[in-house]
């Protein structure tokens, strides 16, 4: 880093630079069903240069992989390439993040154990929800990693941040006599809670057994629809879009500041985009460009109030203090709780093809691999369906529950009732 940083500061034909350099190490464990077939460490580091030109009233950029292989004429040679290159590209002009040192670590608990005993640690809490008849894990992976990311450039910011995250890959399967189900699990943390792993490889395990059983239901419906969070987090993803800087200079928002999204008597929406949140990898305290993230609420009570994204595109908007690029947003939490669910049938999503949103369009639907039917006392396992509805209607009159998670990015409800959904 230094010596790419000494190389970049004594040349010549560009007007700033960017040095993004990511180390990963990981601890990898393959099992085969309960059986341990490979233990695998990597230690990989990809470096990158980014070379900013102005010209013409415009600036460009242009950026290429540094290896440790290379020798300073060949760097320089890069960056010679790089800065022709970036003639040919003209952007409005911004200036990079300026000044900041810092070098932190994101809130974990995975750094208090070794990666050998904490692979143990959640193989064992894997397999503990290994208890379903006729169930078993078919395969299991598990990838521990330590990730340091380093950002310098020309304007003074020199930024360390590390990361400690985990990624289960499981796939449960249900067998027997006449044919086998598997699903596929992917789960990821950066706090270790035994319990917690194991409810949810159960929860996968109960479902891939009940995907086996499901069947399609004999007539069209029109009734409750209950999201999880995974699916939750693709309507909030949506929705903050329109409150994206980029979206907004591009005219891509279909919403403004001050515009109600909900006009029925509904849970409010209050979404907040955050740089930290405990349990997320996605959490950071600075972007990509090396800008301090700072927490942006985007909706309050249904309504837009804000809005968050780039240094860059927050310049071109006139923004004083542009949040960064931030990675992690929050829910509020609502009203609904279990025992106002079950008042009225409903059927509660455990496994869809990829929910689909169009604000354009006032569209919000897809297909349900696997959900539960709740009616008349009875839980049945249903698959074959879709479902649609108007997504004003649908979030005018939403409601989310008291109790929240952490999920990916996502902190909020673990349950989002949509009224009134037509199910084929």
């Amino acid at each position: 880093m230094k010596n790419l940083k000494t190389i970049l500061d004594n040349t010549s034909g560009i007007s700033g630079y960017r040095i993004s350099e990511k180390n990963v190490k990981s601890y990898e464990l393959f099992f085969v069903h309960r059986s341990l077939e490979t233990v695998r460490s990597t230690d990989t580091k990809a470096t990158w240069v980014t070379v900013y030109v102005e010209h013409d009233g415009a600036v460009g950029d242009s950026n290429f992989p540094v290896f440790e292989s290379m020798s300073d004429d060949d760097i320089r040679e890069k960056i010679k390439t790089a800065a022709a290159r970036a003639m040919l590209v003209s952007n409005q002009p911004y200036e990079l993040p300026a000044g900041g040192e810092l070098e932190a670590e994101l809130p974990t608990n995975l750094d208090k154990y070794e990666p050998e005993t904490l692979g143990r640690m959640i193989a064992d809490a894997v397999f503990d929800a290994d208890d379903v008849p006729g169930g078993s894990i078919n395969a299991l992976e598990i990838f521990i990693y330590r990730d340091e990311k380093h950002v310098v450039n020309s304007r003074g910011v020199d930024k360390k941040e590390t990361v400690h995250r985990v990624m289960i890959e499981a796939i449960p399967t249900f067998t027997d006599e006449k044919q086998s189900v598997e699903l596929y699990e992917d789960y990821r943390f950066t706090v270790f809670d035994k319990e917690k792993i194991t409810a949810e490889i159960r929860e996968k395990m109960k479902e891939t057994a009940d995907r086996y059983k499901a069947e399609k239901p004999g007539r069209e419906l029109s009734i409750n629809v209950v999201l999880r969070p995974f699916e939750i987090a693709s309507l909030c993803g949506e929705l903050s879009y329109d409150c994206n800087y980029q979206s907004i200079y591009s005219h891509a928002n279909l919403h403004k500041e001050g515009d109600d999204l909900q006009t029925g008597d509904g849970d409010k929406i209050n979404l907040t985009m955050r740089s930290v949140i405990e349990g997320s990898e996605n959490s950071a305290f600075f972007d990509g460009d090396g800008a301090s993230l700072t927490d942006k609420q985007i909706i309050k009570d249904g309504v837009i109030c804000g809005s968050f994204g780039s240094v860059r595109f927050g310049q071109y908007l006139g923004v004083k203090e542009p949040s960064g690029s931030l990675g992690c947003i929050e829910l509020g939490a609502g009203t609904l709780t279990d025992e106002e669910t079950e008042k009225e049938p409903y059927l509660e999503c455990a496994s869809m093809s990829g929910i689909q949103i169009d604000l354009y369009n006032d569209y919000i639907g897809g297909e349900i691999r696997l959900a539960y039917l709740h009616e008349n006392g009875k839980i049945t396992p249903v698959t074959g369906i879709s479902m649609s509805a108007k997504l004003s209607e649908v979030l005018s009159t939403l409601r989310l529950s008291e109790k929240t998670d952490v999920s990916r990015n996502y902190k909020g409800p673990v349950k989002l009732l949509m009224k009134g959904v037509s199910v084929l």
